[in-house]
């Protein structure tokens, strides 16, 4: 039944929130995202000449996940934005009171962490020795912020920054973050020295990093849906590539522990969550076409928070709407 109903509502034209490049018309064939059977081991090698190749057994969803599908964990943050896991706890900034709230992935236990970060469409957690440090970039105030886990006062790295969004990890000292409104990439020490990767671009929103791959989301563009590009071993950058053409809004992008890239987008005004195996699209990209739906919800879009537990939770809400709800993925082991 559920598979009769997204086929049905994947017929009608898809009407974008935010002016894009091409209006194209989404289907669910994951023809880039294969299976992947475990090889058979040759019993006859020469144990001289041995070599060992881990096989991830990527197995493809029978059907999307609908809003049935979707728990409610938690309703009380008023205007949530982005989202992050970590050990247990959710944290989430609210543009409603400008305050971090920390949310019990289990029990939805809310409360207040510290306050000061007025919105934050994405969260990067970084431990460390004396616990953990979040570094959030503030979008309303253009400002990266570093918290730590003492809950004392936001620190601020970086106010020159032009509406961020996303942020990844570069190297143990430096910061990939998304200026929306600047139509750029820039690289952000912590010392909070910023120098520009990436222009031209289209409102880009998320990035996440695989080893020296850099994926990242233009919300405005549909033809340019979510590129990559490779960062080098000496720091430098290679220009961008088309990863998935046809995404209408794409907001934010999670590289998950099964090999798969997570990404949040639009069906009209649907919020959906897909998938796909990154390393199948980065010789000649990918379409929509392509992409695996993995939650097929009522949620108004943008999807702007999305995360992922340890266990395979995928945890996501609308933007500034309270309602955080939570779904179990197939955990297959990388």
């Amino acid at each position: 039944m559920k598979t009769i109903l997204i086929a049905l509502y994947l017929s009608l034209l898809a009407i974008p929130i935010f002016a894009q490049d091409v209006n194209p018309t989404p289907t669910l064939a994951p023809s880039k995202t294969p299976t992947l059977e475990p090889q058979p081991t040759d019993t006859n090698t020469d144990n001289n000449n041995t070599e060992t190749e881990d096989v991830i057994t990527q197995s493809l969803l029978e059907n999307p996940f609908t809003q049935d599908d979707l728990q409610l964990l938690v309703g009380n943050v008023q205007r949530p934005n982005g989202i992050i896991w970590h050990d247990g706890q959710l944290y989430t900034v609210c543009n409603g009171d400008w305050t971090l709230y920390r949310i019990d992935d289990t029990s939805g236990s809310t409360i207040t962490f510290i306050f000061g970060v007025k919105n934050g469409n994405s969260l990067l957690l970084e431990e460390t020795e004396a616990g953990f440090d979040l570094w959030i970039p503030d979008s309303d105030s253009d400002t990266l912020w570093k918290v730590d886990q003492n809950r004392s006062a936001p620190s601020s790295i970086n106010n020159q920054l032009i509406t961020p969004w996303g942020i990844a990890k570069a190297s143990e000292e430096k910061f990939l973050i998304t200026n929306s409104k600047g139509n750029s990439i820039v690289e952000v020490s912590k010392n909070g020295v910023a120098q520009p990767v990436l222009n031209e671009l289209r409102s880009p929103t998320g990035i996440a990093i695989q080893e020296n791959y850099i994926y990242f989301a233009n919300g405005g563009s549909a033809r340019r849906g979510i590129e990559w590009f490779e960062m080098s071993e000496n720091g430098e950058y290679t220009e961008p590539q088309t990863l998935i053409s046809g995404l209408q809004n794409t907001t934010n992008v999670v590289m998950a522990q099964d090999n798969f890239l997570y990404f949040a987008y639009a069906l009209g005004t649907r919020g959906i969550v897909g998938r796909i195996d990154p390393s199948q699209c980065r010789d000649g990209g990918c379409t929509n076409e392509d992409v695996e739906i993995v939650v097929f919800s009522d949620i108004p879009a943008p999807i702007a928070g999305m995360t992922l537990s340890d266990d395979m939770r995928l945890f996501l809400h609308s933007r500034y709407r309270p309602e955080i709800y939570w779904v179990q993925l197939p955990n297959n082991p990388s």
